[in-house]
């Protein structure tokens, strides 16, 4: 039996009506290319949102953990600022001072005869006359130094 239109029905129907039961095949590639444009959108913005982290560790910064926790707030509270400083701090070379002054702390007690990583308790001992760790007698000047010299701490 063939099926019957409806009076008010025109005698030519466009592809994408679909007979009563059947498959609305417009519906379902509309709803595959949202379900693909929220997902593709979402996930361009999650790569643009942890680029500064992405690129502090790509560059091994020192301040990796604060475009961390940058990134984070700025996700969470969407505060846009806080991104902002991530990118800035990520992009910024900060010397690393600490680093320095320990590589400065080793070879002045590499100088001084003092055991590597006793500096503070050794260099006091020294002053009172006390053995170093590594039991290498050392003697500290007090007289003045001729001209060009320093005072300082010497081999016997």
């Amino acid at each position: 039996m063939a099926e019957q239109l409806h009076p008010a029905a025109p005698d030519h129907l466009p592809a994408f009506i679909t007979s009563p039961g059947g498959t609305d095949y417009l519906m379902v590639v509309a709803a595959v290319i949202l379900i693909g444009a929220v997902l593709g959108i979402g996930v361009l913005f999650l790569r643009l949102h942890t680029l500064p982290e992405r690129i502090a560790h790509k560059t091994h910064k020192l301040q990796f953990e604060i475009v961390a926790v940058l990134g984070l707030l700025a996700l969470f509270t969407h505060v846009h600022l806080f991104w902002v400083i991530g990118l800035f701090l990520a992009l910024i070379d900060i010397p690393d001072i600490p680093g320095m002054f320990g590589r400065m702390a080793g070879a002045l007690e590499k100088i001084a005869g003092i055991a590597p990583g006793h500096g503070g308790e050794a260099a006091s001992d020294v002053e009172h006359g006390i053995a170093p760790p590594d039991d290498k007698p050392v003697q500290v000047s007090t007289a003045a130094a001729p001209t060009g010299q320093h005072r300082g701490v010497s081999d016997a």
